[in-house]
């Protein structure tokens, strides 16, 4: 991890998430899409276990199957990576 690793927030994630689906930047979605379910969004599991392998790689957080399994919203992966997130100092 580095120092100056950006923060992660929801724009963050949904970037991240769309790299690991293998779309570009112009397929962002308008609005909030924070609570909107994934599957809805185009996303299945593959694209979340690769945006959990992501964010282990960038942020030192590891999800288990489990958690990784039952998130139905971008809001919720970015609750579950946060609570293993060291606060900044």
């Amino acid at each position: 991890m580095s120092e100056h690793m950006p923060e992660l927030t929801i724009d963050r994630l949904a970037r991240v998430m769309r790299e690991c689906a293998g779309e570009d930047e112009a397929a962002a979605f308008d609005g909030d899409i924070a609570h909107v379910p994934l599957a809805e969004l185009g996303y299945d599991s593959l694209a979340v276990m690769e945006t959990a392998v992501r964010l282990q790689n960038e942020y030192g957080v590891h999800l288990t199957d489990d958690e990784i399994f039952g998130v139905e919203s971008l809001a919720e992966l970015l609750a579950l990576a946060r609570r293993q997130i060291p606060a900044a100092s």
